[in-house]
């Protein structure tokens, strides 16, 4: 015992700090953000190198958006059980081949399989990575800080795939978009095994593991709490198969409607099929002592409302990188390389954003915050909804791009802590990849439906229109409906977080002594 004693304090003191640990977590969060957006504006050169058709062109973007989003829970799970760091890694090893695959194919079939298995390994790297997080900067200012970082690299992924697509597709081609993804993985998955040291869920599970067969150490627990204990360490097979089905018809569903026509009858059938699994999922849940979303999760702490102003935020956040970029090309005439260099002042607000949100949280309050975010990106949105079709970058999009970012990153900082905050250190990895989830889901909806609605006003315009006022006039549509959806939001998170946020701190969940003004039922402040 003592040996192993002098061991653990030997490669205690060789641990990285909390800097290089939070920095390749962050990382690893950067990649998974980057390769969403990164593919946008080389759908053309895409289109023409691989031999897409109109609707295989789309699928280049939704066959990763649908892995991702139906796999997010199970990864979450899966990262729980397995152990985080485990899971991590082996998503980045998967998330770098496929790249590496879509980067050297000429096949359309095989770039949209690698799209999917992308996909797949960024369901497992998005959980995994955050409940390490969660895990190494417990509640407190640290973890705000941390939380502030994560959501700095989550909008400069996104916004930075644009920038960096634009550069390689007009220097070198599109292939290199997915090669430098490739290589950037690889070298985010030598740094987490360098620098991220096991999670304690995967050491408290080996150690359980190797003393199956014995009680030492465990004979005044009740039989009953070990029992539980071992149920809940299954995994709920029945109830993973059963809601990614159900989250894999949602997002189908959605994304054909995008391409097709809402009256098409996948739309509907796919739509009625998730409806259905949805609840027998529901049914199995209630049944299972090891269910997959367990309601100890979604009791705890602010899990459901971080949850529900997460989906609503994401219904805009992912059709503002849809769009943006569409109004810049199409109608004010930009290349890729001049396109991608536009997003970097919505990019280096988000990062200022996401760096200020916990510092302004401990000074007004998690709800103030939060409410005061959403409303400033309303009304850089808003402010988008009178683009014109003979405008351009300065007037139009530069000023809203800035209010934008800033209030994108700091509600995704806040909703972020919301969803995570009291939840059990065993639940961590479900409950980041239940976030994710619901940023995704809740994306898929409001891109399909904006989308929508863009073309009907495009197409109602175009009868008496040029052909760019008409576009504009449907960019103008989406931007404006986006403003009022994220408005109902900021009303909605007045009365959520108020409602749910007087709890008792228990042992589990309780902080350290907060700072003077702060209390300890946000993350990153009170709430007020």
């Amino acid at each position: 015992m003592n040996v192993a004693l002098t061991q653990t304090g030997r490669a205690a003191g060789r641990a990285p700090g909390p800097g290089a640990v939070l920095a390749a977590l962050a990382a690893a969060q950067f990649t998974v953000m980057l390769a969403t957006s990164i593919v946008n504006v080389a759908l053309p050169q895409i289109r023409a190198g691989a031999g897409l058709s109109d609707g295989g062109t789309t699928w280049v973007v939704n066959a990763y958006g649908l892995a991702f989003g139906a796999l997010l829970l199970a990864g979450g799970r899966v990262a729980d059980l397995l152990g985080r760091r485990r899971v991590l890694a082996a998503g980045l090893a998967l998330f770098a081949l496929a790249s590496v695959a879509a980067g050297l194919t000429a096949s359309a079939g095989v770039l949209i399989t690698a799209r999917a298995v992308q996909g797949v390994g960024a369901a497992a790297i998005a959980p995994a990575a955050l409940a390490l997080v969660m895990d190494r900067f417990p509640p407190g200012p640290g973890r705000g800080r941390a939380l502030g970082v994560w959501g700095a690299v989550s909008g400069a992924g996104a916004a930075g795939g644009v920038l960096l697509g634009g550069v390689l597709t007009q220097a070198w081609g599109w292939p290199w978009i997915f090669h430098s993804v490739a290589l950037g993985a690889a070298v985010v998955l030598a740094a987490v095994v360098a620098l991220v040291p096991r999670d304690a869920g995967a050491a408290a599970g080996a150690e359980a593991g190797a003393g199956a067969g014995t009680e030492a150490g465990r004979k005044d627990e009740p039989q009953d709490a070990r029992q539980d204990e071992r149920r809940r360490g299954r995994f709920d097979l029945l109830g993973t198969v059963t809601v990614t089905l159900a989250l894999t018809c949602l997002v189908w569903g959605l994304t054909t409607a995008r391409g097709a026509d809402w009256t098409d009858a996948r739309v509907p059938g796919s739509l009625s099929a998730a409806a259905v699994l949805l609840a027998v999922f529901c049914v199995i849940e209630r049944r299972r002592p090891n269910a997959l979303i367990p309601p100890r999760l979604l009791t705890a702490g602010r899990v459901a409302a971080g949850n529900v102003l997460m989906a609503l935020l994401g219904s805009v956040w992912i059709a503002l990188f849809f769009f943006l970029p569409l109004y810049q090309q199409q109608v004010l005439g930009s290349g890729p390389l001049v396109t991608g260099v536009g997003q970097l002042p919505l990019a280096v607000a988000h990062m200022i954003g996401s760096a200020l949100a916990p510092r302004v949280a401990r000074v007004i309050g998690a709800t103030a915050t939060l409410t005061a975010a959403l409303l400033t990106e309303a009304a850089g949105l808003l402010w988008l909804s009178w683009m014109r079709a003979d405008g351009s970058y300065l007037v139009d999009v530069l000023g809203p791009s800035i209010l934008v970012g800033l209030g994108l990153s700091i509600a995704f900082v806040q909703l972020t802590a919301l969803a995570v905050d009291g939840v059990p250190r065993q639940d961590a990895g479900l409950a980041g990849g239940l976030v994710n989830t619901t940023r995704q889901v809740g994306g898929a909806i409001g891109l399909a439906a904006l989308a929508t609605l863009a073309g009907s006003v495009t197409a109602h315009a175009a009868t008496g229109q040029a052909p760019l006022e008409a576009l504009t006039a449907g960019y103008r549509a989406a931007f404006a409906v986006s403003a009022a959806v994220l408005a109902t939001t900021a009303l909605l998170a007045l009365f959520l977080t108020r409602r749910t946020g007087a709890r008792t701190p228990t042992a589990a969940t309780a902080r350290p002594a907060a700072e003077p003004g702060t209390t300890p039922l946000s993350p990153t402040g009170p709430a007020r």
